[in-house]
């Protein structure tokens, strides 16, 4: 006879009849859950705090908090911050108030809490203050951008890693051999090196690898087929994409790790996150303006080039699409990885701008002022101002060009690299004209 239990689970997703119930089943996070790890020893003592799981999608924060709320014989209530709001919050407090009559804890799982806003994340405090709820939140971004930090102080931080595909194999391989819970009954194969496919294109997610396990299954089923075989899953496959989350945290990850490739003068190392960026659907166009700015950044005057090919890479991508596009931006990309390198002018520029946002606002000097007017003239407006062209080699030695209190202040210093060593070598002779010129000055005074 079939009770409604095992019904139900018959309509489960596999990764949900598969979810593990203990410690021992839990795949991945030795680091945290590993036989001699302190936290794990103190779970299984029964002492379980607030803490806050931060980790990629599929690595089991919902189950681990399942799983804990087993150790300590807890209530488990789950809100979704992205489908619940106060009248849900206050309708879970008060079941963890209803339980702690009896003297029964209540594990409050909060998925995505990094949803919720600042005030939001506030209503929870007392709560865990008071010990009415044991609060699990799991959250997909950085805490310390997202949560605030009078939640952060009250809930222990902990990392989850994506799950290693050997444990994501052996979890197919569990999944496929479970009668009960999994797959075992369909009677269908996978051979090794499909389950290894499987496990490399989940990207450390375990229930986007069951998922496909699944899927896989049921349409070589449909097929007539004993075998899960190269043409089953490249149906299952199809245009399947690599963790990349839009404006997420592992977005910003691989945008640092292209930029830092680029400046670090490694072209193998920055076409490969730029690869695995449009692997996981970014807009080449995003790419496009980061990398013009890498070229003032980074390149600079020590090859103004890399500047222009920049813009022609964007120009292309938009004129063109892809695939011509990327190709564009994966040649600027390269080019600007082994061009010298110069942050000359970003340090100048971020100096200077320091500066003006720290001192008063300085008088533009009357001998740099305009005077279309007679009054400005009288005034004094454009007195004495030399007009470079008048001069040898255009320059008007000795000229200030900058308000007379910071008139000896200096911030562009360009680096021994590219361009850059000629731009030095101009700069150099110049100041030589500026103190012959201040000489010369001196010597005419009485």
């Amino acid at each position: 006879m079939v009770g409604l239990f095992d019904e139900e689970r018959a309509w489960q997703p596999l990764a949900a009849r598969m979810r593990p119930t203990t410690l021992d089943e839990y795949v991945g996070q030795q680091h945290l859950f590993g036989t001699d790890q302190p936290l794990r020893r103190s779970i299984e003592a029964g002492h379980v705090h607030s803490m806050i799981l931060w980790g990629p999608p599929g690595v089991g924060k919902t189950t681990l908090a399942m799983i804990l709320a087993s150790y300590v014989d807890a209530q488990f209530l789950s809100v979704s911050a992205v489908l619940s709001g106060v009248k849900e919050i206050r309708a879970a407090i008060d079941q963890a108030k209803e339980q702690l009559r009896f003297g029964r804890k209540t594990i409050l799982f909060v998925d995505e809490v990094h949803r919720f806003n600042k005030s939001q994340q506030d209503a929870f405090l007392p709560y865990i203050e008071d010990g009415t709820v044991i609060f699990i939140g799991a959250t997909t971004e950085n805490p310390s951008f997202e949560l605030n930090n009078a939640l952060l102080s009250r809930a222990r931080v902990y990392v989850l890693k994506p799950i290693a595909e050997s444990d994501i194999q052996s979890l197919l391989s569990s999944a496929l051999k479970d009668a009960d819970r999994g797959l075992g009954e369909d009677g269908i194969a996978v051979p090794e090196h499909i389950l290894g496919q499987m496990s490399a294109v989940a990207d450390g997610d375990a229930r986007r690898a069951l998922n496909l396990l699944e899927i896989c299954v049921e349409l070589a089923k449909a097929e007539g087929l004993d075998e899960v075989g190269d043409g089953v899953i490249g149906q299952a496959l199809g245009a399947e994409l690599r963790r990349f989350d839009k404006g997420g945290e592992s977005f910003y990850d691989q945008i640092s790790a292209l930029h830092k490739a680029v400046r670090g003068s490694s072209p193998d190392g920055a076409l490969y996150w730029f690869a695995r960026m449009l692997d996981g659907g970014c807009d080449p166009l995003y790419i496009a303006r980061r990398v013009v700015r890498m070229a003032s950044e980074d390149i600079g005057n020590a090859d103004p080039r890399a500047l222009q090919i920049a813009l022609n890479a964007w120009d292309v991508q938009t004129r063109l699409g892809s695939p011509e596009g990327e190709l564009a931006i994966a040649q600027a990309v390269a080019y600007m990885a082994a061009a010298p390198k110069s942050n000359a002018v970003y340090k100048a520029f971020n100096a200077i701008r320091r500066q003006i946002a720290e001192q008063p606002s300085h008088e533009v000097p009357l001998h740099l002022r305009n005077a279309p007017t007679k009054l400005m003239k009288q005034q004094g407006y454009g007195e004495e101002y030399r007009y470079a062209h008048d001069y040898p080699d255009a320059y008007a030695a000795g000229e200030n060009y900058l308000p007379e209190a910071l008139q000896d202040a200096h911030w562009y210093e360009p680096v021994p690299r590219g361009l850059e060593i000629k731009i030095a070598d101009k700069l150099k002779y110049l100041k030589g004209l500026d103190q012959a010129s201040q000489w010369r000055r001196y010597r005419r005074k009485p």
